[in-house]
């Protein structure tokens, strides 16, 4: 039996070997809010943002956030799937000092946390896609680029200044090549770096929502900005307006007609006075969403415009999956588009679960992400012992815009940075690369 000891001087004599935690790491954000004597900005609670974000901006601009497809089933399974994988911690590891940081594409990022790409960021604060870029290059956190934005590409970038930067594209339809070569042209100079293709939106799903409030932001001009800031386009577009030979009784036959719709005086007068921007919003959407789908051999078209990595978004499949490795892309965000497109669809952490796990997938050079459901840190955590390399963030910073504009979306991106921290930590881990499916408890009725 070991000697018990008692005297101060033996104890402090075994004191251990330690570390001492990072006060730059993400977690310290917590101990700022304690150590301020003072609420912070506003709620740390996912749930707390959304109900804020709500009071902030008109209804029929929350509810295009917000809302989703149909019953909203898909988006209510992203949601309640995570709770069918249960992290299980390990306990005396030393996990004060802990690396979150990730490489995707050759380049190495602080986290696995990117901010989405959400389009109209006007309709929730005036500050826009520019409060977004800079809160981003704030918080070190990359910036992915919507088409549907309501700042140009180039003022984006000068926003966005030295921070990590993406591009989404809203793929136009396969007789406008010329102004998908634009995009790029423009998103290439101006060091977006990454080509994020969203696959899931050729045509808008049914969304009870926007359609009881007769509202799609993009036919006000809302989302229109970069299409209308695009050369190649303005082009197409003055020449189409040359074209148009029709007798002057038809087009105001038209006018008067698109003049009557409203049914309040105030409304026509609105339309009249914008007739010019939405005449060109409507052109620009016949070219984003025309309802003419890609195809697979269609990705051949990129890869020839675009000289760096190309990842798909959209994808829910492992047979997807495949036929992205087969077509030499670079990466796969696994995502139904936060439950806005198709209702009743697989949860996307499911999904990811399915693929994360198929044989080819994990011998193949694919890069994983994962959208459509992220909430808080664990959720983080989930998504990468499932496969994923970094996970995508959307609804919960465009609260935080609408709350407070650049600080919200600081505030809302500390706050995940921080819990995906201190989760890691109380997860027993190092590193976000020590998480794997060891890591998970699954229900009986998790897809793995």
């Amino acid at each position: 039996m070991a000697k018990v000891t008692t005297s101060i001087s033996e104890v402090t004599q075994q004191d251990q070997p330690y570390d001492i935690p990072d006060p730059e790491a993400p977690s310290a954000y917590q101990r700022d809010i304690y150590s301020a004597f003072r609420k912070p900005l506003f709620s740390t609670k996912p749930l707390e943002w959304e109900r804020l974000a709500k009071a902030k901006v008109p209804t029929a601009n929350f509810g295009y956030v917000q809302g989703s497809a149909s019953s909203c089933k898909t988006y209510a399974a992203n949601l309640n799937a995570f709770d069918r994988y249960r992290l299980r911690p390990s306990m005396l590891v030393n996990a004060t000092r802990r690396d979150l940081s990730v490489e995707l594409f050759g380049t190495k990022y602080a986290s696995p946390i990117l901010v989405a790409p959400v389009g109209v960021q006007k309709i929730m604060h005036a500050d826009a896609e520019t409060a977004t870029a800079k809160a981003c290059e704030k918080v070190g956190v990359p910036m992915i680029l919507s088409t549907a934005a309501t700042r140009t590409i180039e003022e984006v970038a000068t926003a966005n200044g030295a921070g990590d930067r993406w591009f989404q594209l809203y793929w136009p339809k396969p007789q406008e090549e010329a102004i998908t070569a634009s995009l790029l042209r423009r998103a290439k100079a101006n060091g977006f770096k990454v080509l994020v293709v969203t696959l899931d939106t050729f045509t808008l799903a049914w969304r009870p929502e926007d359609l009881d409030n007769s509202y799609l932001p993009f036919l006000w001009g809302d989302g229109c900005q970069i299409g209308h800031s695009d050369p190649v386009f303005l082009a197409k577009y003055e020449e189409m307006q040359r074209n148009d030979t029709r007798p002057l009784t038809e087009k105001l036959a038209e006018a008067w007609d698109v003049l009557k719709r409203p049914g309040t005086p105030a409304g026509a007068a609105w339309l009249l006075a914008n007739a010019s921007k939405i005449k060109k919003s409507r052109a620009w959407l016949d070219v984003m969403n025309s309802g003419t789908y890609r195809e697979w051999d269609h990705l051949k078209t990129l890869q020839r415009l675009w000289d760096g990595p190309i990842v798909l978004k959209g994808i829910q499949t492992v047979a997807d999956a495949h036929k992205a490795i087969e077509y030499g892309i670079d990466g796969i965000i696994v995502s139904n588009h936060g439950g806005r497109q198709l209702d009743g669809a697989i949860a996307s952490i499911d999904a990811l679960a399915e693929i994360g796990a198929d044989a080819k997938v994990k011998d193949s050079s694919l890069t994983l992400l994962f959208d459509s459901g992220i909430r808080q840190g664990s959720d983080v955590l989930k998504a990468l012992a499932l496969g994923a390399k970094a996970v995508l963030v959307g609804r919960p910073y465009m609260y935080g815009l609408a709350i407070g504009g650049r600080a919200g979306v600081e505030h809302v991106l500390k706050c995940l940075l921080a819990d995906t921290d201190n989760s890691l930590a109380n997860c027993g881990k190092k590193s976000v690369k020590d998480v794997s499916r060891e890591d998970l408890q699954m229900r009986r009725d998790a897809k793995l």
